[in-house]
């Protein structure tokens, strides 16, 4: 199986890379592909050398699949591209999210909507993938009709550039800024840019994402996205309205038997998930599971997962993975 990585030397790439080889992917050979200033470049993969090639090569090479984390613009340009030259395209950026040709897909829930036409395959939001991995099990059971989402998102999610940020303050030093505000010791309740209803295009993908995804366009959903100067992952409070009322008990033992969640919830040991515990894990992990007690069949949830990991790279490889092992490529 040839693989291509687009965008192969950012920290998504990179861990793109990293993942495929830890889940032993059949890959033959990588083709790490970059922007003009990398090429030439070489990766290191299972002990050997791979050249940093352009976009063009990489289609010349004719990979079976190539996933893209090079940003929306990139994605628009080249995917169809790739896709023309029969090549199943994975792609990381909100290019394709919303698109009602294309899917959207995380494995737990609608791997099974794929086939092997689908081409471009759409990877969703680090923040909503999350989310909706812990969700989906409860939705089933007692239909969901409404969400209130606020996330602590790491710095990671913004790339190289904001990490670095971080670490200057950190360190005193000043440098190239990623936010227009400091980071370090602060709170920025905006990720990407403002939109006319004053809602975030992150949060609003969070609404259109989680409908599509679930296949339910009734669940209502608001969302409020926060930056905080951290680096393993991704936190969310969720608070969620049932149709139905529930029990608590089931419900740590349908999100114990859900695929890809690990349940940390005992308060009486201080047990909780945290961004350090879930740094570079596969895992959704999920406590502070309670009613709330200020409204009828409604639960709050503590959501945490590596947004570099389950949140991107693990999420395309296991769509790769699926399509693998149904024969679909």
């Amino acid at each position: 199986m040839k693989v291509a990585v687009v965008g192969a030397t950012g920290l998504v790439g990179t861990k793109m890379i990293e993942v495929l080889r830890e889940r032993n992917f059949p890959v033959s050979e990588l083709i790490p592909v970059a922007s003009e200033k990398s090429v030439g470049k070489e990766i290191v993969y299972n002990e050997k050398k791979c050249k940093v090639v352009g976009m063009q090569t990489a289609i010349d090479m004719q990979p079976n699949i190539a996933l893209f984390s090079a940003g929306g613009s990139t994605s628009l340009e080249w995917a169809p591209k790739f896709a023309a030259a029969g090549i199943t395209v994975i792609d990381n950026s909100s290019a394709w999210r919303m698109d009602a040709s294309k899917k959207l897909v995380v494995p737990e829930i609608n791997a099974s909507e794929l086939t092997s036409i689908d081409k471009i395959i759409a990877n969703p939001n680090c923040s909503t993938i999350q989310m909706v991995v812990a969700l989906n099990p409860l939705h089933k059971k007692y239909n969901i009709k409404r969400v209130i989402v606020s996330t602590y998102q790491s710095v990671t999610g913004t790339g190289v550039k904001a990490v670095t940020q971080l670490m200057n303050e950190r360190n005193g030093i000043k440098g190239e800024m990623a936010y227009p505000y400091t980071i370090d010791l602060n709170v920025i309740p905006q990720i990407d840019v403002f939109l006319d209803n004053g809602y975030t295009k992150e949060e609003m993908k969070m609404v259109t994402e989680t409908k599509k995804i679930m296949g339910d366009d009734s669940i209502r959903l608001t969302a409020t996205t926060v930056r905080i100067p951290v680096m393993g992952g991704h936190s969310e409070s969720v608070n969620i309205e049932f149709a139905n009322d529930f029990d608590l008990n089931e419900v740590r033992t349908l999100l114990q038997n859900a695929p890809g969640v690990m349940v940390v919830d005992d308060v009486k040991n201080l047990k909780y998930p945290m961004p350090m515990d879930a740094h570079n894990k596969d895992e959704v992990f999920v406590g502070r599971i309670r009613r709330d007690e200020s409204n009828p069949n409604t639960l709050n949830m503590w959501i945490v997962s590596d947004n570099l990991r389950k949140g991107a790279a693990t999420n395309a490889i296991q769509i790769a993975e699926y399509l693998v092992t149904q024969k679909l490529i």
